[in-house]
C-alpha cells in the first residue's frame, strides 16, 4: 500500500508539472498576442470598439449620411496633414448621390466602410429588412467606390444581439467606437478637440462626422491631428487596427 501511494504521488507531481507548463505556455502565448476589445453576445458574434493598446495606434473614423459641404474641407485637411488611412463609414444612399466625393475619398487613400443604406435604426427593423439594407449598401458602395465593404457601423451606432448575428451571417464586422467626440452637437472647436484627445489610448477608434450637420469638425481637425501626433500616436485604418488580433469580449446585454 505504501508503495502504491508513492508511485501515485510521483504521478501527481508529474501531472502538476505538465499542467503548470501548459498553463504557462498558454498564458505566455496569450500575452504575446494583440488583443481586441469587443462587445459580444455570449459565445456569439462581436462588435469591435477598440484595438490593441500596444503600438500607439489610433483610428480616425468619419460617418457621412447627408450633405456635401463638410466632406471636402475635411478631406483637404487630411491631405494637407499627410493622413491617408482614415476610415469613412458611408450611407450608401448618400454615396449614390455623391459619387465624386466617394471617388475623392478612395483616391486620397482612405478606407470605405458601410453605414447601411437607408440610415435607419436596425433595431427597429425586422430581420429581413436588416439583411436587405446591409446587402444593398454593400452592392451600392461597391458600384460607386469599386471597393467591397465588410466593415459595418449600424446607423446611429445602434445594434443588439440580433443585428450582430445577422451581420456575422453576412460576413460583416460591426465596428463601434471607444472615443466619441460628440462633434455632431457642435459644442465648440476646443471641446471637440478635448473630447477627441484628452483620454485617448492606443487602440482607440475615434468617432467623427463629415455630414453637413457638423459645422466645427473641420476647424477642430488640424488641432486634433497635431495633438495626437505630439502625443506619439500613429494613424491607421480600422482594418489595420483589427488585423492579426485576438478578441477579448465584453458581453452585450
Amino acid at each position: 500500500m505504501k508503495f502504491f501511494m508513492i508511485i501515485n504521488g510521483r504521478k501527481i507531481k508529474q501531472y502538476m508539472v505538465v499542467v503548470f507548463a501548459a498553463f504557462f505556455a498558454a498564458a505566455l502565448a496569450f500575452l504575446s498576442q494583440e488583443q481586441l476589445a469587443v462587445f459580444s453576445s455570449k459565445e456569439g458574434p462581436r462588435a469591435i470598439y477598440k484595438g490593441e493598446e500596444k503600438g500607439n495606434k489610433v483610428a480616425l473614423t468619419f460617418d457621412i449620411s447627408w450633405g456635401e459641404k463638410r466632406a471636402l474641407p475635411i478631406l483637404d485637411i487630411l491631405k494637407d496633414e499627410g493622413i491617408k488611412n482614415c476610415t469613412f463609414f458611408l450611407s450608401a444612399a448618400w454615396a449614390e448621390r455623391h459619387p465624386e466625393i466617394v471617388e475623392r475619398i478612395v483616391k486620397d487613400g482612405h478606407e470605405i466602410a458601410s453605414l447601411g443604406y437607408q440610415y435607419k435604426d436596425y433595431t427597429d427593423f425586422e430581420d429581413r429588412q436588416v439583411k436587405r439594407d446591409i446587402l444593398t449598401a454593400q452592392e451600392k458602395l461597391k458600384k460607386v467606390s469599386g471597393k467591397m465593404t465588410s466593415l459595418l457601423r449600424p446607423p446611429n451606432g445602434s445594434f443588439d444581439k440580433r443585428v450582430l448575428n445577422i451581420s456575422e451571417d453576412l460576413n460583416h464586422t460591426v465596428v463601434h467606437w471607444s472615443v466619441d467626440t460628440k462633434d455632431w452637437k457642435n459644442p465648440g472647436v476646443d471641446k471637440i478637440v478635448q473630447n477627441a484627445t484628452e483620454d485617448v489610448q492606443g487602440g482607440d477608434i475615434i468617432l467623427l462626422h463629415a455630414s453637413d450637420s457638423v459645422k466645427q469638425t473641420h476647424k477642430a481637425l488640424p488641432n486634433i491631428i497635431q495633438k495626437l501626433k505630439d502625443d506619439g500616436y500613429k494613424f491607421v485604418s480600422v482594418t489595420e487596427m483589427i488585423a492579426n488580433t485576438q478578441a477579448s469580449s465584453n458581453e452585450l446585454n
